[in-house]
């Protein structure tokens, strides 16, 4: 049986999906194909935050996944809602790459020696929040649109694009993703987590797929079924799945979206999982920031570790600086 992988259309979506199709059927032995599904935010314009932000990069390809239409979807975990899909699992989170945000400007400038008044693009309120904080006498710019659509607003950073406004003096992507479409040569900072804080999940994949398809303890020796679901086990690393676990805890205790201005980092280091999170004011006035480490290298473990850092968050005030439901 071949086996289907749902993606978005995105440059960055299909080589990332095509990088886990390619290891799950090195590891499976069964053929695959990709199947190109758009979303709502593919097609509607504005920024995340009026479109709600949350699942709008998901819900197509979660559609698709309980209509039979694919067999497993490939998402940039930062664009998951926190909340369960009924019916769906996430099967494999893959080893995860770099976790930052990178800066790529005009004439190789680093955040530093961007002059007062610098246009700086992001589709990102927490990218935004952060970058006002570390440089206030920035001009933050809204944008959307795909990797390659972003660097062509930048004065040389378009590569074979003729027709590129060239209207900003930088932009801020994450470095996963120029990572995996080859356009590290772009970067002139990364930015380290004591400037700029990733998004929960940032630099990691989800593999989602149907339940009754997803890797357990009663999986099927034989067929279709038992080599898809040992293939999704093989294909997860655990350390990164205990970070965003992690991770998402805090933005599932906060009650806020992939759009929030929120930023969270956890690693394992030894028999610790560490964790780190920031909640901004959008406009990078003010901003609440609190770590924590925990020995309890369980899912259920990891959870706890991201409740507690939110409510440390919101013990410090947090929801007083942004719209957070949890305080509502």
């Amino acid at each position: 049986m071949t086996v289907r992988i749902g993606t978005r259309a995105s440059k960055l979506a299909l080589t990332q999906s095509q990088q886990a199709a390619d290891q799950l059927a090195a590891v499976g032995g069964f053929p695959v194909e990709l199947v190109r599904i758009k979303t709502e935010g593919d097609v509607r314009t504005g920024s995340l935050s009026q479109m709600g932000g949350t699942g709008v990069f998901v819900a197509a390809l979660r559609d698709a996944l309980l209509e039979n239409a694919c067999d497993v979807a490939v998402h940039s975990l930062k664009d998951l809602p926190t909340g369960a899909a009924p019916g769906l699992t996430i099967a494999a989170t893959p080893k995860r790459v770099d976790v930052r945000d990178a800066l790529c400007a005009r004439d190789g400038l680093k955040l530093a020696d961007l002059p007062a008044g610098s246009k700086v693009g992001t589709g990102s309120p927490r990218r935004g929040a952060q970058l006002r904080a570390a440089r206030p006498d920035l001009d933050v710019v809204d944008i959307r649109g795909n990797v390659d659509t972003r660097l062509g607003r930048v004065p040389g950073l378009a590569g074979n694009a003729e027709d590129s406004p060239g209207d900003l003096d930088a932009v801020v992507l994450a470095a996963a993703g120029l990572e995996r479409i080859s356009r590290l040569d772009v970067v002139t900072e990364f930015f380290e987590t004591d400037v700029m804080l990733p998004a929960p999940g940032q630099g990691s994949l989800a593999i989602e797929c149907r339940t009754a398809d997803a890797p357990g303890p009663s999986d099927p020796a034989e067929g279709s079924q038992g080599a898809l679901a040992q293939a999704l086990a093989a294909l997860n690393d655990e350390d990164t799945r205990l970070a965003v676990t992690a991770e998402r805890a805090v933005l599932a205790r906060l009650e806020a979206g992939c759009a929030a201005p929120v930023g969270a980092y956890a690693y394992r280091k030894g028999s610790m999982l560490y964790l780190e999170a920031v909640v901004c004011a959008v406009d990078g006035s003010a901003s609440v920031r609190e770590k924590k480490a925990s020995d309890g290298l369980t899912e259920v473990g990891a959870t706890l570790l991201g409740i507690e850092v939110a409510e440390l968050l919101l013990a410090a005030g947090a929801a007083d600086i942004t719209d957070l439901a949890a305080s509502r």
